[in-house]
């Protein structure tokens, strides 16, 4: 039988620079899932642990940046055949400091900055691409505006 969980999250890198902002791309190591593949910061939920604490800690974990807002963006679904599971990623948008050391966890060998138009271009996953637009799109003032109060997280 299938199952329906809420296991993952999703959270996309902006460094909204003011003169252009800068989206963080990861490549995945040779012994990991997908290697070489571009993707963004791509975890489980701990057991206990909300999606927005699981975010700030596979940031922590995958980058070794520290997040300074974030926001939820949507949810996306996704099929685990091997494990018969429609799994649901919350997706979030978090700004952190460009100018911060990037530390890769094990899962990475490789991190860019790239421009965001650059960024749609890197992410293998089409479902990625979706999210980052619909992040630029509700962030491009640097905030959500009229939807700050129900997006913004930290």
């Amino acid at each position: 039988m299938t199952t329906i969980n809420v296991g993952t999250i999703d959270v996309y890198l902006i460094a909204p620079d003011p003169a252009e902002w800068a989206v963080l791309t990861l490549q995945r190591g040779l012994g990991t899932r997908c290697p070489t593949a571009w993707e963004t910061v791509h975890g489980r939920i701990e057991p206990g642990e909300s999606p927005e604490q699981a975010a700030v800690r596979e940031v922590r974990e995958e980058t070794g940046l520290q997040v300074q807002r974030l926001y939820n963006v949507i949810v996306q679904p996704f099929y685990l055949h091997t494990l018969a599971t429609v799994e649901l990623a919350v997706v979030f948008a978090a700004f952190v400091d460009r100018a911060d050391p990037i530390t890769l966890g094990e899962e990475h060998m490789r991190y860019e900055w790239l421009t965001p138009d650059a960024a749609l271009e890197r992410f293998v996953w089409p479902r990625e691409r979706h999210a980052l637009r619909d992040s630029l799109h509700l962030l491009r003032a640097g905030h959500a505006g009229p939807v700050e109060d129900v997006l913004r997280v930290i």
